[in-house]
């Protein structure tokens, strides 16, 4: 296996079914370029965000494998998985989980804490993503204090506190109206094509998608163009 960016190499996720397994995923494959994007749409049930999460190790395969610069990422031990996953990847999910007692900074700094102590130089950068996402004055903010689309760009700037390569996103402007939904598309490209980010986008929104661009489709298990 060359050691490109990030290659899903034919996925099967099944779970158990009353008579016979029931097949998610039917062999998907695919690879993405550092700093490319990729955007999977598919309605509700299709194994969207099933494949997210078997990418971000946050789920394992029935078989197949997940290679990140060469390396299995299902190979890896547990504080591996866990180390990979907080270094490695950012992910924004259709619910921001934003913790409702801490403010939008707070919120922000939530992923360093795997770390212990947050040193001086993370509370400067979680600053500067804030400014990023046009919320620096809304720091001092609690999640109830926020707008749907604003909570959401809280979200994006903690998916980046750890300076992660990948992105993954899983229907990141679901809960949003059309404005918001495509100021976080432009957001989200505006990363890739400035930071080097990959973006790997689930979405059921034809705009986004659209937007982003690569798009296939996860249908019956398997993706088309």
């Amino acid at each position: 296996m060359s050691a490109k960016f990030l290659t899903a190499d034919r996925l099967v996720k099944e779970y158990p079914g009353p008579e016979e397994p029931l097949r998610v995923l039917a062999g998907v494959s695919f690879e993405l370029g550092s700093a490319g994007t990729l955007t999977i749409v598919g309605p509700s049930g299709s194994g969207k965000s099933t494949l997210l999460n078997i990418v971000g190790t946050l789920d394992r395969p029935t078989s197949g494998a997940v290679f990140f610069e060469g390396r299995d990422v299902h190979q890896l031990s547990p504080d591996s998985a866990a180390t990979f996953r907080n270094k490695e990847i950012g992910f924004i999910f259709q619910d921001h989980h934003l913790l409702p007692q801490c403010t939008a900074l707070e919120n922000v700094l939530v992923p360093c804490l795997a770390s212990g102590s947050v040193p001086r130089e993370r509370l400067w950068t979680a600053e500067a993503l804030l400014g990023r996402v046009g919320l620096l004055q809304k720091r001092s903010h609690f999640p109830a204090e926020l707008s749907g689309g604003e909570r959401q760009r809280v979200a994006i700037a903690r998916a980046l506190i750890n300076a992660p390569r990948l992105l993954l996103c899983d229907e990141p402007t679901g809960n949003l109206d059309a404005e918001n939904s495509l100021a976080v598309g432009r957001l989200l490209l505006d990363l890739r094509d400035q930071d080097g980010v990959a973006l790997l986008v689930v979405t059921h929104n034809v705009a986004l998608a659209q937007l982003l661009g690569n798009v296939r489709t996860l249908r019956n298990g398997t993706l088309h163009e």
